[in-house]
């Protein structure tokens, strides 16, 4: 049974990327796009798009060519829309990492992508020179200023006046997703894909040129890329910038610029619920906070909701989706639900082991068809057709059921990945590494629930015979080779690790384990 959207189907223009999204900029004129939250620096629509046909012609006069890759390494700033639309306008494939990798992490993905050129900040440089070693990056720029680095502005140029003409449905970002197994793959998203979910959004969400938003989720991410930037710049509103989050200021910059709206993951509700500090700011410009990223309990939401005197309600989606396949229209707020299907967007609902669709109220897999489901992973068919099926349904890897509203309630997942305050944590390579440990035998690694954080990476080791290396010491050196949101946060020691007759870790029995 495919489950149909419930809301109208939206218009989606055969537009590329900048194209729509900058539609307004030049009408909207000296009006602040983008507000760097903590010093107050302003980029207004007119000199957003000035910023951003002046990168491309930049680009363009260097060589660059349509199809080819950038990297992005920042934290969120308002020239990371330049550089992420400057590269799209001049016809290439930005792709987006995270400043919390590790060299080794960054390496990967360079080469992965085959980025020619590599955007970065000062605080990153020496990452970012390492990571590059052995990759096809020709140059290095920095937003800003750095001892021995050319900066961004170096590579301004002539406007272009049009943008460099692309296939709406060539690539055009290429963020980083584990899927719904093994390690970080490149998910290839077309101006088609961005542009359809921009416009699926922004039909139920009712977003306002009028509204301030507000960016702390990171803009490498799908989330802070499409809802956050795209979405804003699109409505014409006003996004107030967040490097790294730090409630006090996340609190002060909702007083001091009105926020109107604010997209969090559920790490953020719990203290926007429960923290005393938050009764120290006036918030009453709220409207609506949107949580994404990882499920929110319906009790937080009822919670956070209370004290905040406005709607806390949450969609769905996956970096495969562009990202969102569901979300909460305002005034249909349902606790505990995703929201609804997003228009132009079908679903089903799958049995696991039977492979037969399910009815209303029934739990099973999460299959999901439309404009927004990506083209597929870069230089990796056999992940490609183990999600994405030949009639072009994207299996997520998630279970769930659908009431008779249409609301959609995700109860638990197919897929072993953990998600880690939004961030997604694959066991298999928290365990790949515990296994280059000298101490280590074996070693499993689920995810368990945790208020603050979603889950919890937690690692299950059995030791070399002879071994006194302490958990502490193990986590140490986990530590020492991944990014901060992968680090194993508790971990046992276990005489041998649950297996079946095919050698697949029983994860499931150690979660019992931990439970018990």
């Amino acid at each position: 049974m495919i489950h149909a959207s419930p809301l109208p189907d939206v218009e989606i223009p055969d537009e590329l990327l900048v194209d729509f999204v900058l539609a307004r900029a030049d009408e909207l004129g000296d009006k602040p796009a983008l507000v760097d939250g903590p010093s107050g620096r302003t980029l207004t629509y007119g000199a957003l798009l000035a910023a951003v046909r002046s990168l491309a012609g930049g680009l363009v006069a260097r060589g660059f060519e349509p199809g080819q890759t950038l990297a992005v390494l920042a934290p969120n700033l308002p020239e990371y829309a330049v550089v992420f639309h400057g590269v799209a306008y001049a016809g290439g494939v930005v792709t987006t990492i995270n400043p919390t990798y590790t060299a080794h992490e960054i390496h990967h993905q360079l080469v992965d992508a085959d980025a020619r050129l590599l955007v970065t900040v000062a605080p990153f440089l020496e990452a970012a020179r390492t990571a590059a070693e052995g990759t096809s990056v020709e140059e290095i720029f920095v937003i800003g200023e750095a001892d021995g680095a050319t900066p961004l502005t170096a590579l301004m140029g002539e406007p272009l006046a049009d943008q460099v003409p692309r296939d709406v449905h060539a690539t055009v970002a290429l963020p980083y997703s584990s899927g719904t197994t093994g390690v970080s793959k490149g998910v290839m998203l077309s101006h088609r894909n961005l542009v359809a979910n921009v416009a699926q959004v922004l039909g139920p969400a009712d977003l306002r040129e009028d509204e301030t938003l507000i960016a702390v989720l990171p803009f490498f991410h799908i989330y802070g890329m499409q809802v956050l930037m795209n979405c804003g710049l699109r409505t014409g509103a006003t996004i107030v910038t967040m490097p790294r989050f730090d409630l006090e200021q996340f609190l002060s910059i909702h007083q001091e610029y009105g926020v109107t709206r604010s997209f969090v993951a559920p790490p953020i509700v719990v203290a926007m619920a429960k923290h005393p500090l938050v009764d120290s700011y006036d918030l009453s410009k709220l409207e609506q906070v949107f949580s994404g990223a990882a499920p929110l309990s319906a009790e937080l939401a009822l919670e956070a909701g209370k004290r905040l005197g406005c709607e806390v309600v949450q969609g769905y989606g996956m970096t495969e989706m562009s990202p969102v396949s569901h979300l909460t229209p305002v005034g249909q707020f349902k606790p505990g639900s995703v929201g609804v299907t997003a228009p132009n967007t079908e679903m089903r609902i799958v049995d696991p082991l039977s492979g037969e669709d399910l009815g209303l109220d029934a739990d099973g897999e999460i299959w999901v068809r439309g404009p927004q489901v990506m083209l597929g992973y870069l230089n990796n068919a056999q992940a490609t057709a183990s999600t994405l099926d030949a009639d072009g349904w994207l299996h997520t890897g998630d279970i769930g059921h659908v009431d008779e509203d249409g609301h959609v309630f995700v109860v638990d997942r197919l897929k072993e990945l953990i998600k880690y305050k939004g961030f997604q944590v694959p066991p298999a390579e928290l365990e790949a590494v515990l296994l280059t440990h000298p101490d280590v035998a074996d070693a499993a690694v689920v995810g368990l629930p945790d208020e603050e954080a979603g889950e919890i990476p937690v690692a299950y080791v059995v030791r070399r015979a002879g071994s006194e290396a302490t958990a502490e010491q193990i986590m140490e050196f986990v530590a020492g080779q991944v990014a901060h949101y992968k680090q194993v946060r508790r971990l046992e020691f276990i005489d041998a690790v649950p297996k079946s007759a095919s050698g697949k870790i029983l994860r499931r029995e150690l979660r019992a384990r931990a439970a018990g």
